[in-house]
């Protein structure tokens, strides 16, 4: 009766794991031969990875990726096209979002700079940073329909909170009046204070022509190259079908890996405190 009404109050609480892993304690017995401590310890350990759980499957989904993507399923001994593993390795530890650095991919089109890009931001959420991915036209888009509904600031305020912003396609075509004060107000809400990622097919010496307005060009090329990381790309495009069938390194699904992504991982014990 009294383990009844235990698990009862643990469900109360939202302790929901806590009472799962209670009540099967209760049904076995190696269990019963620990200590109360080691038990404890048990039951605190299995509520902790089904919050941590729920946390990554929230960051993932609120992280706007549209593929696949990870960077354990890059095909080193394929072709790198300008990927050096050691660099990559280094990025993928996520201490250059820790440090609030920015990273920039530049290639042509078809090089896989999207699937590296969401890979990035897919191994942040996994180490317990917020991500969102977006298209530069989209962004854009958005902020205008949130200037007009009175929204705007709320939205500035709300990118300005993501540890990872991934802004693809930057540049495909000359930015207007608007948009170049747009991604200087998302800019400067973020500098030194969150990274960014920047996808673009435009090499960083030619971002001055496509902003255009030297001055706000100057003011957004200074905010992004500030600490930056450039991993340039070089090759041909990875969706014509006779490179994608031999596998190249940071493509799409078919040379990337399985369709179909891995589950969450289980999470670590905590480490030092991140934004989640």
């Amino acid at each position: 009766m009294l383990a009844h009404a235990t698990v009862d109050k643990m469900t109360a609480l939202h302790l929901t794991a806590m009472a799962e892993a209670f009540q099967r304690q209760l049904g076995s017995p190696q269990c019963a031969e620990l200590s109360f401590d080691e038990r404890g310890g048990l039951l605190i350990d299995s509520e902790w990875t089904a919050r941590e759980q729920r946390k990554l499957r929230r960051r993932l989904r609120t992280a706007n990726l549209r593929r696949q993507a990870a960077l354990e399923d890059i095909d080193w001994p394929s072709p790198r096209r300008g990927l050096d593993r050691a660099v990559v390795q280094a990025l993928a530890t996520c201490a250059w979002i820790a440090q609030h650095h920015n990273l920039i991919l530049i290639g042509p089109t078809g090089i896989g700079k999207s699937w590296l890009a969401e890979a990035f931001a897919e191994r942040a959420c996994r180490s317990g940073y917020s991500a969102y991915c977006v298209r530069a036209p989209r962004l854009f888009r958005e902020l205008h329909v949130a200037r007009g509904d009175g929204s705007y600031l709320r939205m500035l305020a709300r990118l300005a909170t993501i540890d990872l912003l991934a802004i693809d396609d930057l540049g495909l075509a000359p930015l207007t009046t608007s948009e170049r004060h747009d991604l200087l107000e998302v800019l400067e809400d973020r500098t030194e204070r969150a990274s960014t990622l920047i996808a673009s097919q435009v090499p960083v010496k030619a971002w001055h022509e496509v902003i255009g307005e030297p001055t706000l060009a100057d003011a957004i090329c200074d905010r992004l190259g500030h600490s930056a990381h450039v991993i340039e790309l070089q090759g041909p495009s990875l969706r014509d079908p006779s490179i994608r069938t031999r596998g190249a390194t940071g493509s799409p699904p078919s040379a990337a890996g399985p369709t179909k992504g891995p589950e969450p991982a289980p999470p670590k014990p905590p480490g030092p405190r991140k934004r989640a």
